[in-house]
């Protein structure tokens, strides 16, 4: 798993690669705590490579929700391929956070 950022505007997008699971789902946390910034307003989890989620991944990204949203922090996930948008169905994970087809989609979302 590894994670790389970049800005759009104001908007924060975190670039994942890679698995998130058990054995590296508080790494994960840990990297992109330390990459959101205290003013930023958006931030976006760009899934494009991002092969697989575990259920321990999954409570990384509802935690990191939470913390945002109690922030006042505008939250999206995008790009997710059809294995992994199918595990955010099953866990209902999309009832809970908006997600986005592609990184452009989010972006518009976030800002407006």
């Amino acid at each position: 798993m590894a994670i790389s950022t970049e800005r759009e505007g104001w908007v924060l997008v975190i670039k994942a690669e890679g698995r998130i699971d058990g054995s590296n789902a508080a790494q994960f946390l840990e990297s992109v705590e330390g990459v959101i910034d205290q003013n930023d307003n958006a931030v976006i989890l760009d899934f494009t490579q991002l092969n697989y989620i575990s259920s321990a991944g999954l409570r990384i990204i509802l935690l990191i929700a939470k913390d945002l949203r109690q922030r006042n922090v505008k939250f999206a996930v995008c790009s997710l391929s059809s294995s992994v948008h199918e595990i955010f169905m099953i866990s209902g994970f999309d009832q809970i956070i908006d997600l986005y087809d592609d990184s452009a989609s989010a972006v518009s979302a976030v800002q407006s």
